[in-house]
């Protein structure tokens, strides 16, 4: 959550390309308009939303990795890469089902203003979306894009979590890193980052575009291949840069403040 705060304004501005009718816009673009238009404010719309989702995705997709790990670890042995990534792909799938609620709510809040006044849907805040999306369209639609979701989730947690494992400790076995130091985890957690961010691209794109819309019964198949037949293959990565830029420092602040966490509670 405290990572957050930082990267806010990064997210949104990837969920504004993702959403973006045409290619062709840019970071400097988005970020110009929003300025322009919005004020420098507007770039922490749906804040309440972010925090919210961090505080049940992220919560819950790390938590239960930790966990999970902690149970397969043998005599302080680290799990096989095969485990982690079987710990890390069920952990991604309860963090991308808890998550899924807050997620659409970020997601709406963030592009609201770049819709037609008529469709606004002004959520005043997290709840007040929460409430107002299972009053309006019921409450299954907490669970649009669920399947995208839970792709993402996966793909997220075994790419990052699992990366950085293996970068830390390809680090420290081959370069003598010292597996308790920030410079360690920095680069880790940096490689980390950019594997992450490639990997879950396109069905980062997919589940945005689906939990921004309201009332479409469109599927996800639907969407993707007419994406593809108007947009190119090209789409799948539309706001790769700020999303990188985003969860590369994010990334980091995160493992870096689990490795405290890890220290904190060895030495309790």
């Amino acid at each position: 959550m405290f990572a957050c705060l930082f990267t806010h304004p990064l997210d949104l501005a990837k969920v504004r390309l993702q959403t973006a009718p045409k290619p062709g816009d840019n970071l400097i673009k988005v970020a110009v308009r929003l300025v322009k238009n919005e004020g420098v404010l507007a770039a922490y719309s749906g804040l309440s939303a972010s925090l919210l989702r961090q505080a049940t995705y992220s919560t819950a997709r790390f938590g239960v990795y930790e966990e999970l790990k902690e149970r397969m670890s043998k005599d302080g042995v680290q799990p096989s890469g095969v485990k982690l990534l079987g710990a890390s792909m069920f952990a991604g799938a309860v963090g991308g089902l808890i998550g899924n609620p807050s997620d659409i709510v970020n997601i709406r809040m963030q592009n609201d203003k770049t819709l037609p006044k008529e469709q606004q849907r002004n959520y005043k805040h997290a709840i007040d979306g929460l409430i107002k999306i299972t009053k309006d369209e019921g409450v299954s639609a907490l669970l649009k894009g669920l399947g995208p979701n839970l792709v993402r989730g996966v793909l997220m947690t075994a790419s990052q979590v699992v990366s950085y494992d293996l970068f830390k400790s390809f680090l420290v076995k081959n370069f003598e890193f010292d597996p308790t130091t920030k410079t360690t985890h920095f680069t880790s957690s940096l490689f980390a980052g950019l594997v992450a961010t490639t990997v879950c691209s396109p069905a980062d794109v997919l589940k945005t575009r689906i939990m921004s819309s309201s009332g479409s019964n469109q599927s996800a198949l639907g969407i993707l291949m007419n994406a593809v037949k108007t947009e190119g293959v090209g789409f799948m990565f539309r706001g790769w840069t700020p999303a990188f830029i985003r969860l590369g420092p994010h990334t980091i602040l995160t493992f870096i403040a689990l490795e405290q966490l890890r220290k904190y509670r060895i030495g309790m």
